[in-house]
């Protein structure tokens, strides 16, 4: 098992204590900022730890530059989840006219695999018969924790679920890239101001 509630418990106190200094060093002041981007850009990435700090540097990024929302692989797989709401909310209400989405080579979600996945959930101490009901309820288990085979099309994927959502304005583009881990060299997948986000196969 990989959770230890120790460790859970020392890192709380540790980023209190951190941000207790923080606070009262006025070092905060650096980063004042307002809730508009300043660049009018929202960025959806993985949640993958290289990128906390890469990504936004790789892009000439500073604080209060751009809007980021973070999840596993940087995907939309449902056009009514909780992603598509932050983007839309992002261009109504946060002044966002650009929309980019960028995953990343070497992302655990590539060939993720639900039954492997499910398989893990006992170690955690989820009883058997809770993933049962969850199945017999209807909930689609297999299809909610499937990754990707290819980053590059489920980018393309992604961007054409932005670019089709019903409430999406037509003038806003939706840019798809993959980003290196590493040295942080993008690879431009779907230019939104040029091409179709729509993969055709």
């Amino acid at each position: 098992m990989y959770h230890d509630k120790g460790i859970l418990m020392d890192n709380l106190n540790e980023i209190l204590d951190y941000n207790r200094n923080f606070v009262e060093s006025g070092e905060y002041a650096q980063f004042f900022s307002n809730k508009y981007p300043e660049r009018g850009l929202a960025i959806l990435s993985c949640m993958d730890t290289r990128l906390s700090e890469l990504l936004p540097r790789a892009l000439g990024l500073k604080n209060g530059d751009a809007k980021l929302i973070k999840n596993a692989g940087a995907l939309v797989n449902h056009p009514w989840g909780s992603v598509m709401r932050s983007l839309l909310i992002a261009v109504f209400e946060l002044r966002v006219t650009e929309i980019m989405v960028i995953a990343h080579y070497d992302c655990g979600m590539r060939g993720m695999n639900p039954d492997a996945f499910l398989n893990k959930t006992g170690e955690f101490g989820i009883p058997e018969d809770r993933i049962t009901t969850l199945r017999n309820a209807g909930i689609g288990l297999d299809n909610w924790l499937t990754g990707f085979t290819d980053v590059e099309d489920s980018v393309r994927h992604t961007v054409g679920m932005i670019r089709r959502h019903p409430l999406m304005p037509d003038y806003i583009p939706v840019h798809g890239l993959v980003i290196h881990p590493t040295t942080g060299k993008l690879a431009l997948i779907v230019n939104g101001k040029t091409e179709c986000a729509v993969n055709p196969a």
